[in-house]
């Protein structure tokens, strides 16, 4: 290792922070908690300085031999796709140990325990530049989110945490297998770097993606492996809730990105068709049952089941514009969705109810709620000035570069998005409430404040100012394409300049290229976007 180890202390600090709370006073348990996970966050925001945005390459690398026969090191890193998930899963953090402070009343120091090793599992596998090291991360997550849902869930917690389970633990099996299948073939290495530049026999790649495709489609969740989704987040606590929509669902996409696109390039081309039917299915489908729920938790986890199908979209269409605009909507969909579900657990603990005919009229009895829920909600359904509308164009963009057919589909997700957020807030804001409840509907406290400001914050600073944020991304996203698409059609023409796979639909794309160029955010120091992809003829 060179330098100060910054990854390894993320990872480390919760794990310790973990161990102490079984040794502090009861009295202390929460504020330890807090204060590891805060420290966990201050820690890692010098990265943001730190990082080179002009380098694709790896960062902050730390390397020691593990099981040396094997060829297993400890291998951790960051660019510019990995450094924003560990920034935010470390700023989330913070605020699940907040909205915990007094949903929580039974097994304090477990749960505190639980939350803090999740995190530290949370930055290793953003973190992993071994292909072992990082499925014991993953799997390390499996068991502290199904204690969240199983001890801590609501009334059928049970069902659901094993629902949970099975389903992310079959997909994890055949990682494995697809995991040691690439140490074979890839040059006994587990080294995720190595076997990213190595190139494999089509045959090969296509049984890989799918079993890759059977471990990150079923934790974004794709259609149809979603099924786990609405029952753990109706079961799982508040805190349980942010973590599974904000942080775990990204992995998935996560796997996509680090993995399938840039190891299996080939295969990525060919089940491009397919990857585009099923993320426009997810939006359509997703939004769809979210406008029929009449609970607020299940209405907000079919909404990410909407929200993720426009991650998949962008990742598939391997352009600047579709896969830049995907990574920011990981981003800004962990912030939109986790601030969603804060605001449901706070208005749960005043009128123990999560049916939205419960929680109507909010407005004059919490005006700081409400204001706080019409914000995320805005954001969620992608009003300009806030920071989806900027992942959200830029996935649009990118997919009107390869069709503009599938852009129209996925852009009807937008508008049922609109629908059943707008009709949501109409009822429970702007709505008359119950008189038996009016006792219980106190506004926010300053603790509760302190939770759901910071995010909004961060609504409005993205939306506004994305520019630092995809700066940090692009030269790791052009490097993800430089891999996928073949260098031979980088170099012919405009039209696979823009990395759009093969075959190449038949859209005129000159009137386009102005817009892609628009939209599109040159980092400091590099070239614009028009000349390092190719000139418009």
């Amino acid at each position: 290792m060179t330098g100060f180890p910054w990854l390894t202390a993320l990872i480390l600090l919760p794990l310790l922070g973990a161990a102490a709370v079984f040794i502090v006073k009861d009295t202390s348990v929460r504020l330890t908690a807090l204060s590891v996970t805060v420290a966990d966050l201050l820690l890692s925001l010098p990265l943001w300085w730190l990082f080179d945005a002009t380098s694709g390459e790896m960062q902050f690398l730390e390397s020691a031999a593990w099981i040396p026969s094997l060829s297993i090191n400890y291998r951790l890193g960051l660019d510019g796709i990995s450094l924003p998930l560990v920034l935010m899963t470390t700023i989330l953090m913070p605020l699940c140990v907040l909205i915990s402070w007094r949903a929580i009343e039974t097994r304090i120091r477990s749960f505190m325990a639980v939350l803090l090793i999740m995190e530290g599992a949370m930055i290793g596998v953003f973190a992993a530049l071994d292909f072992v090291l990082f499925y014991v991360f993953w799997e390390a997550m499996l068991i502290p989110m199904y204690l969240l849902i199983g001890v801590w869930g609501g009334p059928n917690r049970l069902y659901a945490a094993i629902k949970f389970f099975l389903y992310t633990l079959a997909g994890s099996v055949l990682l494995l297998v697809a995991i040691l299948v690439l140490y074979f073939q890839g040059g006994h290495t587990f080294d995720i770097l190595a076997l990213s530049r190595q190139t494999y026999p089509l045959a090969l790649q296509t049984w890989v993606f799918f079993a890759f495709f059977a471990a990150f489609a079923v934790k974004v969740p794709m259609f149809p492996f979603h099924t786990w989704l609405p029952d753990a987040h109706v079961e799982a606590p508040t805190a349980g809730s942010v973590i599974l929509a904000s942080v775990l669902l990204k992995m998935g996409t996560y796997g996509f990105v680090r993995f399938s696109l840039p190891m299996l390039p080939d295969a990525s081309r060919l089940f491009t068709p397919l990857m585009v039917v099923l993320s426009i299915v997810a939006i359509l489908y997703g939004a769809y049952m979210a406008l029929a729920q009449v609970d607020l938790k299940k209405l907000i986890a079919y909404s990410s089941v909407s929200h993720m199908g426009f991650v998949t979209l962008g990742l598939f269409m391997f352009n600047i514009q579709g896969i830049e605009g995907a990574v920011m909507q990981m981003v800004n969909h962990g912030i939109t969705t986790g601030g969603l579900f804060l605001c449901v657990g706070m208005i749960y603990e005043r009128t123990h109810s999560r049916q939205i005919s419960d929680n109507v009229g909010l407005t004059k009895p919490m005006p700081r709620y409400a204001t706080l829920l019409v914000i995320f909600a805005l954001s969620s359904l992608g009003l300009p000035g806030t920071n989806s509308f900027v992942g959200e164009f830029m996935v649009l963009v990118g997919t009107f570069l390869w069709s503009k057919v599938a852009t129209a589909f996925a852009s009807l997700g937008i508008i049922l998005a609109a629908a059943y957020l707008l009709w949501m807030i109409q009822r429970v804001a702007f709505g008359t409430p119950a008189p038996h409840l009016l006792h219980n509907l106190s506004d926010l406290t300053r603790r509760e404040m302190a939770t759901l400001l910071p995010l909004a914050v961060m609504i409005f600073a993205i939306g506004l100012f994305p520019n630092p944020l995809l700066s940090r991304m692009h030269a790791s996203v052009e490097h993800v394409i430089a891999r996928v698409v073949p260098s031979s059609h980088q170099q012919s023409s405009s039209r696979s300049a823009l990395g759009r796979p093969t075959p190449f639909p038949k859209d005129d794309l000159l009137s386009t290229l102005d817009v892609a160029h628009a939209v599109t955010v040159t980092p400091t120091g590099s070239r614009p976007l028009m000349e390092t992809q190719g000139k418009r003829p």
